[in-house]
C-alpha cells in the first residue's frame, strides 16, 4: 500500500492548501467588507459549485487515468489561484471593501474556483482506494483519509486567521502557489492507480455522461438509491446545525470559549480516524452506517434538552467522532457495489444530491426557529406545555429546532433499520444469495 499512502500525503498537502486559502479568504472579506452577507456568499458559492460540478467531475475520473485527474487539479487550482492574486495585486486601492464592488466577487469568484478545482481529487480518492487497496482493508484504508481530513482541518483551523493577519491574503495566495507547485511535481515521482481491464474497456462507452446516465449508473444496484435518499436525508437534518449551533452556543459561552471549545472537540476526527483504521467498521458497513447514525440522532435529540455547556460539548464530540464513520461506512459501501469504472459518477452523483440538502435546510430553518420557535417557546403555548422543564426563551426556540431535529433523524434511521432496501444492499455487499430473495 505504498503507492496509496504517498497519494494520501500528496493529498493531504493539498486539501490543506485549499481549505486555508477558502478559511482565509473568507476572514479576508469580512476584514475588508465587515459584511456578514459577502461572508455567507461565500460559503454558499462553494457549496453551490461544489453540487453543480460533482457529477461532471465524476464523469472525468471515470474517463481519465487517476494520475492525470490528480494532476489536472493541482493545476486548475493553480491557474485560478494566480488569476485571483493578479486580480488583488493588479486593482486599484479600495476596490475590495464594499459587497457592491465587480473586483471584489470576480476575486471571490476565482478563489473559490481554485478550491473548488481541488474537490476532483476528493472524488478521486474513494476510487483509488478501490484501485489501490486490497478489499478487506478497504474499510480501514477510508479511516486513514478521515484522520487525514481531520487534520487537515485542525491545522487550517490553527494557521488560517494567523495568515490573513500576518501576511494578508496576498502572502496567502503565494504561498498556495507554492504548495499547489509541490503537490503537482510530486505526482511524477510515483504510479497512480493503473486501469483495470474493465475500466479499458470502458472508454468505448460515451465520455458524455449527463444526469440521466448517472441515474441510469446508480439504479443498476439495487438499493443504492436508497443509501444516497438516506445520506441526503441526514444532510438535510444536517442543515438545522448549521444555521443554528453558532446562535445556540453563544447564547450559553462567549465567543472565545465557543472557540476554543470546537478547537478541542474538532480532535474527535483524528480520534475516529484512527480507530476506524485500526479496527475497521465491522463485516457489514452498512449496518455500521445505520447504528452510527442512530446514535447520532439520539445525541442530538437530548444535547439541547436542558441549557447545559457540558451536555452541548458532548453532543458536538460525538457528533465529530460519529461523522467520520459514517462517511467511512458509505464510501466502503460503494466502493464494494458499484464497479471501479463506475464509481467516480457514481460518488460524484451523490456528493451533488447530499450536498444540496444541508443548504436547503439551513435556509428553511432559520426564518422557521425565528418566527416560531422561539415565540413558541418564550411567550406562547409551549413555553406554557412544556416551559417548566424544558426552559423558556429564546434559546430554549434554538434548543426545541435540535431535539425536534434529533428525533426525525432517530424515527428515519429506524425506518431504514427495517427496509428491504437496507437487506438487498446489505446482501449484495456479502455476496448473499439472499439478494434475490429480498423483495419489496
Amino acid at each position: 500500500m505504498t503507492g496509496f499512502y504517498r497519494v494520501l500525503a500528496n493529498n493531504f498537502l493539498a486539501n490543506i492548501t485549499n481549505f486555508t486559502v477558502w478559511v482565509a479568504a473568507t476572514f479576508w472579506v469580512y476584514l475588508e467588507t465587515e459584511s456578514v452577507f459577502a461572508t455567507g456568499m461565500v460559503a454558499g458559492l462553494h457549496l453551490v459549485l461544489t453540487a453543480l460540478l460533482a457529477m461532471w467531475f465524476g464523469s472525468l475520473v471515470d474517463h481519465n487515468p487517476k494520475k492525470l485527474v490528480l494532476q489536472a487539479s493541482s493545476l486548475g487550482s493553480f491557474v485560478f489561484f494566480a488569476a485571483a492574486l493578479a486580480t488583488h495585486s493588479l486593482a486599484p486601492d479600495g476596490s475590495f471593501t464594499s459587497v457592491g464592488q465587480i473586483t471584489l466577487w470576480l476575486f471571490i469568484l476565482l478563489v473559490m474556483l481554485g478550491v473548488i478545482a481541488g474537490n476532483l481529487r476528493n472524488i478521486a480518492l474513494p476510487t483509488l482506494v478501490t484501485q489501490m487497496v486490497p478489499e478487506d482493508e478497504r474499510d480501514k484504508a477510508n479511516g486513514l483519509v478521515g484522520v487525514v481530513t481531520g487534520t487537515g482541518v485542525l491545522i487550517t483551523s490553527a494557521i488560517s486567521g494567523f495568515l490573513v493577519s500576518k501576511v494578508g491574503i496576498t502572502g496567502v495566495l503565494v504561498l498556495a502557489l507554492g504548495l499547489t507547485s509541490i503537490a503537482w511535481v510530486h505526482l511524477f515521482r510515483f504510479e497512480v492507480g493503473a486501469w483495470s481491464s474493465e475500466q479499458v474497456a470502458a472508454q468505448g462507452a460515451p465520455k458524455q455522461v449527463d444526469v440521466k446516465g448517472t441515474i441510469i449508473i446508480v439504479r443498476a444496484v439495487p438499493g443504492l438509491f436508497a443509501l444516497i435518499f438516506f445520506s441526503t436525508f441526514n444532510n438535510l437534518l444536517g442543515g438545522v446545525f448549521i444555521a443554528l449551533m453558532d446562535a445556540y452556543g453563544l447564547s450559553l459561552m462567549t465567543v472565545q470559549e465557543w472557540g476554543v471549545m470546537w478547537a478541542l472537540v474538532s480532535c474527535a476526527f483524528i480520534f475516529s480516524g484512527i480507530l476506524i483504521a485500526r479496527t475497521g467498521l465491522g463485516g457489514n458497513p452498512l449496518r455500521t452506517l445505520l447504528v452510527v447514525n442512530l446514535l447520532s440522532w439520539v445525541a442530538a435529540s437530548i444535547f439541547t434538552i436542558q441549557s447545559s455547556i457540558p451536555l452541548l460539548i458532548t453532543g458536538c464530540f460525538l457528533f465529530l467522532f460519529l461523522g467520520p464513520y459514517a462517511e467511512a461506512a458509505e464510501q466502503t459501501t460503494l466502493q464494494k457495489v458499484v464497479p471501479v469504472e463506475r464509481q467516480g459518477r457514481v460518488f460524484g452523483f451523490a456528493q451533488s444530491v447530499e450536498l444540496a440538502a444541508s443548504p436547503l435546510m439551513a435556509f428553511i430553518i432559520g426564518p422557521l426557529t425565528q418566527f416560531v420557535f422561539i415565540p413558541f417557546m418564550t411567550s406562547g403555548a409551549g413555553a406554557d406545555l412544556i416551559g417548566d422543564w424544558y426552559g423558556r426563551g429564546p434559546e430554549r426556540g434554538i434548543a426545541l429546532a435540535f431535539t425536534l431535529a434529533g428525533l426525525t433523524g432517530v424515527a428515519g434511521t429506524s425506518v431504514a433499520f427495517r427496509s428491504s432496501h437496507y437487506r438487498r444492499l446489505s446482501a449484495i455487499y456479502l455476496g448473499s444469495a439472499a439478494a434475490d430473495r429480498c423483495k419489496m
